[in-house]
């Protein structure tokens, strides 16, 4: 069972969005988010649980999506994955086993082994799901960062109390 973590640390593409990229007639890139995944967002910070994106694109996209939900940190153009979650960890005086992570591809590889609880969507590649601590149940964009922080709760008996603590602040 995984503990709850001091730090949840997230992929984007292929978990936040379904890995498409979209381009419409003047060359814009476009990419959709499920607005699930905020609620996993909202959980954590009922429970003062930092939530980071490390993502190796560098969009407005992720930007605008990161700042609308008040995301602690932001890593875009993410290369080495270890090397930056390791340098938070040190700013945030935890360690990487107490670190939970959500990618899906191969950029995500050596983060996914370094933390102390690592998951990937359905839809990853089967030689990534071997190294993962779970596979979740859904296809990255269908609200994976919601089902990986709702796992980590259930797995803690603290899901119930965290929705009721979020619905009272919500209203």
């Amino acid at each position: 069972m995984p503990k709850l973590p001091k730090l949840v640390l997230t992929d984007i593409d292929g978990v936040w969005t379904d890995g498409g990229m979209y381009y419409d007639a003047n060359g814009s890139e476009l990419k959709k988010f499920n607005t699930y995944d905020s609620a996993g967002v909202l959980f954590c910070r009922a429970l003062n649980i930092p939530v980071g994106i490390l993502t190796g694109e560098i969009t407005n996209m992720v930007q605008r999506r990161a700042e609308k939900l008040n995301i602690e940190y932001l890593f875009q153009g993410a290369k080495d994955k270890v090397a930056i979650a390791t340098k938070l960890c040190k700013e945030l005086n935890i360690t990487l086993d107490e670190v939970a992570y959500v990618g899906d591809d191969l950029n995500d590889i050596h983060l996914l082994k370094a933390v102390g609880f690592s998951a990937v969507p359905v839809s990853a590649p089967s030689y990534i799901q071997d190294i993962a601590d779970v596979v979740l149940t859904k296809k990255g964009g269908e609200g994976v960062f919601r089902e990986f922080v709702e796992y980590i709760l259930e797995e803690n008996n603290v899901l119930a109390s965290t929705v009721a603590q979020v619905t009272l602040i919500e209203q």
